[in-house]
């Protein structure tokens, strides 16, 4: 353990030997900039448990790149900024008080004690820090903030304060306790911490164990910053000798062994605040030293940049990490959906093929139409025409043709409905089982668990050009020269109900079986007739070609529904190639400084 008659300027700096050539920072600059801003432009917007650490940590290199590391490289021969943080009640702002011998920064019994981070510094080096170089989010203000009751109350403002005993070169930061009641304030103090050349860290005996200062020792210990330690309030009476080993011990257990280590007694303060001169000088003095050597100054600008950039990477890493987790996460959602929309065909492939639509209603209706003769007067003669369309205005009843396509076309929207909202059903519930589809749910404008709120008219509209459809193809069939004499325009109605028939036929013919049996076998002859006409491969291909046509339909409309899933998730905008983007910008960065070597 190094004590306060130990410490030297070359101890406290542990100067790290890589440095940043003056011809190198331009370059180094451009591809920190880069990182800067691709990193500013991440998006976590699926809530996933890395989402938010990666929102912070974003957040954080962010703050450090704005605060510190862009504008020390483009100036590293500014002065060096020492960042004094501390436990709540440690007394940070009674030590830069007492080291520049006037009560710049308000110190009281009252916590939180520092509300805004005071900045003090030597006259020559004003210019420097109230131009905002550094701590560019913070407005700064200048002039004593001496007394509790004239500290600043907004945390987002700098005070600057001019000291003439400091010496030019080196300014202190008092900042906000780093376990603060006030959220702001300890996120406020990790943001300085961040912009530190140097930190000198400032605890009690009482105190010097706790758990958060340690977290954030270990962190200036990742980012490779320099570090100094102040035990403070000592007691009398061998207190020092007891606590020194242990503390030596959490030292080198955290890496931090070789750092200077200042133990201050507790004593009295005069009658402003101050520690007396004697009990301060070990740490005037030897920030005096580190304020007059220049070569010590750079060491430690030198390791505490070279660090900060040395950290990005694993910083980066991490993010990427957390993008790609968003991406996969998004893929795994358009999974599911496509999932349950692919069942959704197979449902209605099945629906199709089986048969099932040719009962009940549709049955009744057909054989109602069969039974009659009906179909094949309208295949056997043009006179049906007339005859058909007669009746039905004299007895006010649709003829038996219409009343089969309706039926037909109400038990086609009822099964294209139906797997519609089983689909958008199974897909919700998928997506509340994830965090992520939870909250894409939760976000969505659309009740995304039912079908769209026009799924009634789609479907019916659906059902009505599918069904022109088929007319469509026995037009273009009969056209051929040698059907077309054989065919009427009223014909091709009747044609039409065939061959939507055979559709919906499991066996791909027109129904047998019951349906014969009540139709009394003229079934058979409607389908002799139609053969007659067409060709027996001439009718198979039209019911293939209606099939095909119908299910192309349903495909279309279920991906209209399925679309409204993937718009949410593009909403959300994750852009699938921000991995490779950061960790290339990162490569960069690497490469500009491999270059110097």
């Amino acid at each position: 353990m190094t004590t306060q008659g130990e410490s030297t300027a070359a101890q406290a700096t542990s100067p790290d030997p890589s440095s940043e050539p003056a011809s190198a920072v331009p370059t180094l600059v451009d591809a920190l900039t880069e990182l800067r801003n691709t990193v500013e432009n991440l998006h976590f917007a699926l809530p996933l448990p890395s989402a938010e650490q990666a929102r912070q940590s974003a957040r954080a290199m962010v703050d450090q790149l704005d605060d510190y590391l862009l504008p020390r490289l483009a100036r590293l021969d500014a002065p060096l900024l020492v960042v004094v943080g501390g436990s709540t009640g440690a007394g940070k702002s009674t030590l830069v008080n007492s080291i520049v011998r006037a009560p710049v920064s308000p110190a009281g019994v009252l916590r939180p004690t520092t509300r805004a981070p005071v900045l003090v510094c030597h006259p020559s080096d004003m210019p420097w820090f109230t131009e905002a170089n550094i701590l560019p989010g913070l407005q700064r203000t200048t002039g004593a903030a001496a007394g509790g009751s004239g500290a600043a109350s907004d945390i987002r403002t700098l005070q600057v304060v001019s000291a003439p005993a400091l010496a030019p070169g080196l300014a202190l930061l008092d900042a906000p306790d780093i376990d603060s009641v006030v959220d702001a304030n300890r996120a406020l103090a990790t943001q300085l911490l961040a912009a530190a050349d140097l930190w000198l860290f400032v605890t009690t005996a009482a105190r010097y164990a706790d758990a958060v200062p340690w977290g954030l020792l270990q962190t200036a210990v990742h980012r490779g910053t320099a570090i100094a330690l102040v035990l403070d309030r000592v007691p009398g009476g061998g207190a020092a000798d007891e606590i020194g080993p242990h503390l030596t011990a959490m030292l080198q257990e955290h890496d931090l062994g070789g750092v200077p280590l200042f133990i201050l007694p507790e004593i009295r303060l005069d009658t402003q605040g101050l520690l007396t001169e004697r009990v301060v000088a070990p740490v005037r003095d030897w920030f005096a030293t580190l304020a007059h050597d220049a070569e010590a100054r750079a060491s430690v600008v030198r390791q505490t940049v070279s660090g900060a950039i040395d950290a990005l990477g694993p910083a980066v890493d991490g993010l990427a990490a957390a993008a790609e987790d968003q991406v996969t996460s998004a893929e795994v959602l358009r999974e599911v959906v496509r999932s349950a929309y692919r069942a959704a065909e197979s449902a209605i492939a099945q629906g199709i093929h089986d048969g099932a639509l040719l009962r009940g209603e549709v049955l009744a209706r057909w054989q109602e139409l069969v039974g009659t003769g009906d179909i094949m007067r309208a295949l056997q003669a043009r006179v049906g025409k007339l005859r058909d369309r007669l009746i039905a205005a004299l007895t006010g009843r649709p003829i038996p043709g219409e009343r089969f396509q309706d039926a037909l076309g109400s038990g086609l929207v009822t099964l294209l409905r139906g797997v519609a909202t089983d689909a958008a059903e199974r897909a919700g519930v998928a997506w509340r089982a994830h965090p992520a589809g939870g909250a894409l749910l939760a976000a969505s404008a659309d009740d995304l668990t039912s079908p769209g709120p026009d799924i009634d008219e789609r479907t019916a509209r659906l059902v009505r050009d599918w069904q022109r459809g088929v007319l469509d193809l026995v037009r273009a069939e009969a056209g051929e020269k040698r059907t077309v004499a054989r065919v009427s325009a009223y014909a091709v109605n009747a044609t039409g109900l065939l061959v939507m028939v055979v559709v919906f036929s499991a066996t791909a013919f027109i129904p047998t079986g019951a349906e014969v049996a009540v139709a009394g076998g003229t079934t058979i002859a409607a389908q002799k007739v139609l053969e007659a006409i067409f060709g027996d491969q001439a009718v198979r291909s039209l019911a293939d070609l209606a099939r095909q046509d119908l299910l192309e339909r349903a495909h279309a409309l279920l991906e209209e529904e399925s679309g409204r899933y993937y718009a949410a998730i593009r909403a959300a905008g994750i852009d699938p190639a921000v991995g490779d983007r950061l960790r290339a910008v990162a490569d960069e960065v690497e490469s500009v400084r491999d270059e110097r070597h």
